[in-house]
């Protein structure tokens, strides 16, 4: 659709405006991330809120948001200035808006400032134009027509009155010839600000302000390789984060940083209009001067070495930190066989029916820990592990096939990792309850579990068993056919060692009172 305007140009709207110049520091971007663990954003997601729903709806997909420092040189004269900036986000939460001269810092203050994200678009242009005379361009077969009258209005298509009176809608105008371009129209978000200073001439100034529509998370890439038995081996751990733009605005050559924890936040949320982006592209940042990370108050703060570009619309992935190989870790089968889970009933669960039935999976995982004696010993951010293992042997090709994916929490070095890969093929358990019955009087139940455990694997294998004693707080191992460990108030799990081919019984009775 063709739009032509006759008068003056856009650029005269900024006539008597200090307009911002970029120095040649970038900005610095600090991102916070809101994501649950691992969940990171559908394309899909941010796609159908930006069409459908406008900023708002992106707002809402990108979990995140982050704090953005931009440096501007700025010409003011003595006395009041009209200081407008264009190179924002769309996003930002007006409240937080900062500006400062950093020149003239006690001669210069701001008396106003305004944050304008009215947007320009068909609609709105046309509105402006309401009461006066317009020509119209629409399709006459495979002609075009052309309409002149005075705009009546736009709704449901464009209400023209020629000079006779006569009123004619166009359906589906495919053009406009408008008169001269009213003031106060907006391509871009624009923050406003009234500055007087008493040092006038050439000011280095900074603008802070906190923007949603960002967000960061971490993603690990693992490469298990098993060791002389079924229970030991090594992995080689890669380590990125992904970044995604959805802001509104573009941050090339940006000092980058990440804060991993958990940060409270007050959110107002607003609705903003729709500001069409770009479709959405995917970067690999190279892998020179990566980030380093220290302790920030109660969080870690994560600072990328180099400058980095983040585009709006768009995801990027950086290393977080070098390959880490040959990391000590375990495997760990682990049977947990109660088929529901426990809670607080608000008294003793004396249905001898509830629980009865076991699973039969065996849960797989992989444990390592975070020492610097494992070659890591770093805070790990939360997010996804994806473990593979490479297919080896007579009949391997070498190519490393997926195993299983598990989330991890944020972790603090010198703390155990425990991955949930899977379930066990070749190792089977069932739980079954042998005896169970109330004594009312007394004030007591007695239950009687057997767990079985076969494993068909031609190694011998350790595993646990974790039986959770659900149906009341105080209870009391009267016999067990193998050692237990106590693991909490109402958890216990028996260690095994299963031979090849073998099966073992665990059979223990619990006396619950109340």
């Amino acid at each position: 659709m063709k739009m032509r305007t006759a008068g003056c140009s856009f650029l005269a709207l900024l006539a008597g405006t200090a307009v911002a110049s970029a120095q040649e520091t970038g900005p610095i971007v600090t991102i916070y991330s809101t994501l649950n663990p691992g969940q990171g954003v559908p394309r899909d997601a941010l796609s159908q809120a930006r069409f459908n729903e406008g900023w708002s709806g992106v707002s809402n997909a990108v979990q995140g948001f982050a704090t953005v420092r931009q440096f501007m040189k700025l010409d003011l004269k003595n006395g009041l200035n009209d200081v407008r900036v264009t190179d924002v986000a769309a996003l930002i939460e007006p409240t937080t808006v900062t500006f400062e001269s950093l020149t003239a810092p006690a001669a210069t203050r701001v008396l106003e400032q305004n944050f304008q994200f009215d947007l320009i678009g068909r609609e709105k242009l046309l509105e402006k134009y309401l009461d006066k005379e317009i020509k119209v361009a629409s399709a006459s077969g495979n002609q075009t027509a052309y309409s002149t009258g005075t705009l009546l209005s736009t709704a449901g298509g464009v209400v023209l009155r020629d000079k006779n009176g006569q009123v004619q809608i166009v359906a589906n105008p495919t053009g406009f010839e408008l008169p001269t371009l009213p003031g106060g129209l907006l391509t871009r978000p624009t923050l406003l600000w009234r500055v007087e200073t008493q040092q006038p001439g050439t000011h280095n100034a900074r603008i802070s302000y906190e923007t949603e529509g960002m967000t960061w998370w971490a993603d690990y890439n693992a490469l298990f390789s098993p060791g002389k038995d079924a229970n030991t081996g090594t992995m080689d751990l890669f380590a990125w984060v992904s970044i995604v733009n959805e802001s509104g605005a573009s941050y090339p050559d940006a000092t980058l940083k990440l804060i991993a924890g958990r940060v409270n936040r007050v959110v107002h949320r607003e609705n903003r209009p729709a500001y069409l982006g770009k479709s959405m592209s995917v970067a690999m940042e190279d892998r020179s001067a990566g980030f380093e990370q220290k302790a920030f108050f109660e969080y870690h703060l994560y600072t990328l070495g180099r400058t980095t570009s983040l585009p709006d619309s768009s995801t990027k992935q950086i290393e977080l930190f070098p390959a880490v190989q040959k990391i000590p870790c375990e495997k760990v089968l682990v049977y947990d066989g109660l088929a529901v889970e426990p809670g607080d009933y608000g008294g003793p669960m004396t249905d001898a029916g509830f629980g009865a039935q076991g699973r039969t999976n065996v849960d797989v995982y992989l444990r390592f820990k975070n020492s610097k004696d494992s070659g890591l010993g770093i805070p790990l951010p939360a997010g996804r592990v994806r473990v593979s293992q490479i297919d080896t042997g007579k009949t391997g090709d070498g190519i490393a096939e997926f195993v299983g994916e598990d989330v991890i929490q944020h972790t603090p070095r010198d703390e155990s990792v425990l991955l949930r890969l899977g379930a066990s093929f070749d190792v089977v358990a069932e739980r079954k309850q042998v005896d169970f019955k109330v004594d009312s009087a007394r004030r007591t139940m007695e239950e009687t579990i057997e767990v079985s455990v076969r494993n068909r694997k031609d190694v011998k294998i350790n595993m646990i068993v974790r039986e959770r004693l659900y149906r009341w707080l105080n209870w009391e191992i009267n016999g067990a056919s193998q050692k237990y460990e106590k693991t909490d108030a109402r958890t216990i799990q028996f260690p095994l060692t299963l031979e090849p081919g073998k099966e073992v019984k665990v059979r223990y009775t619990v006396t619950y009172s109340w």
